[in-house]
């Protein structure tokens, strides 16, 4: 057996995502029973044992762990391809428009060169409509996965580019963003050490998967909570050059002289064929 159904995978997901029969029925909308006969039916067509049921609860075998990360890629692809599809034909937008590309960008990040780039695309002729989608920190990745966004401005090291097209854009250093009264506020450099174990200033800690690393910095999930948070003295941060734009005037920024350079992509999926998409790159690689 070489193909996998997507009500398969959809099935095997919930089952695999929750841990628990009844919970994974109710999210599909369906009773228990029937799910509990499609996973035992996968399980004897694939040849392999992908769930541990025993008193204590449900676990992923080897086998499940491999088919859940396929099944999510597998289950990202196809609802790409039909967002895609819609989009480029005008599906999604009651008037009907036509070639339309979704950007998706980090917000606050990149603002000059995004402005560059959308203004020096809008002269191209038969250029696209250009919606730029606002996300949050490394969701461009995402984004871009499952069809919410065709092209991203993409930031290495911080952002994953495993699996996309990207071109090299700008080359920029890091600068830490202190409250404008802290003593190292005052300093023309500061280097990674400086700032990394300052008792009364820790780093904010951002969400990976859904989950905060451990630490004594504040959660944070938008750069509005941060840029209150500096403010008010109660943490730091490292960000590109570029992140002048939004700071406070309860800000400082301070170069740092020994963290890596960020260098900003326009990624994209590497089996797009969209003209438009061509288009846009060939205007960024052009700025």
């Amino acid at each position: 057996m070489d193909t996998l159904e997507t009500r398969e995978m959809r099935y095997f997901v919930a089952v695999a995502e929750e841990l628990h029969f009844g919970r994974a029925a109710e999210r599909l909308g369906m009773a228990q029973p029937p799910l509990s006969r499609a996973i035992q039916q996968l399980e004897r067509r694939l040849g392999v044992r992908l769930l541990d049921r025993d008193r204590r609860g449900v676990s992923l075998t080897d086998a499940g762990e491999v088919l859940l990360h396929e099944s999510r890629a597998a289950l990202d692809a196809t609802a790409a391809a039909a967002r895609r599809t819609r989009r480029a034909g005008g599906a999604d937008r009651p008037d009907g428009a036509r070639s339309r590309l979704v950007l998706a960008v980090k917000a606050a990040g990149s603002h000059e060169l995004l402005q560059k780039l959308l203004d020096a695309y809008a002269t191209e002729p038969d250029a696209a409509e250009i919606e730029v989608l606002l996300c949050g920190i490394c969701e461009q990745g995402g984004l871009l996965r499952d069809g919410r966004a065709d092209v991203a401005l993409m930031h290495a090291p911080f952002n994953s580019l495993a699996g996309f097209d990207s071109e090299e854009l700008l080359t920029e250093g890091q600068i830490a963003i202190l409250p404008a009264g802290h003593p190292l506020a005052a300093r023309k450099t500061l280097s990674l050490a400086d700032i990394a174990d300052v008792p009364d200033l820790p780093f904010a800690r951002w969400p990976s998967d859904g989950t905060y690393p451990p630490g004594p910095g504040p959660e944070v999930h938008d750069l509005t909570q941060l840029a209150q948070l500096i403010a008010l003295g109660r943490t730091v941060a490292a960000f590109p050059d570029s992140a002048r734009a939004w700071l406070w005037a309860e800000h400082t920024a301070v170069p740092l002289t020994d963290a890596p350079p960020v260098v900003t992509h326009i990624a994209w999926p590497a089996h797009s064929r969209s003209l438009a998409l061509a288009g846009l790159i060939r205007t960024a690689t052009r700025l």
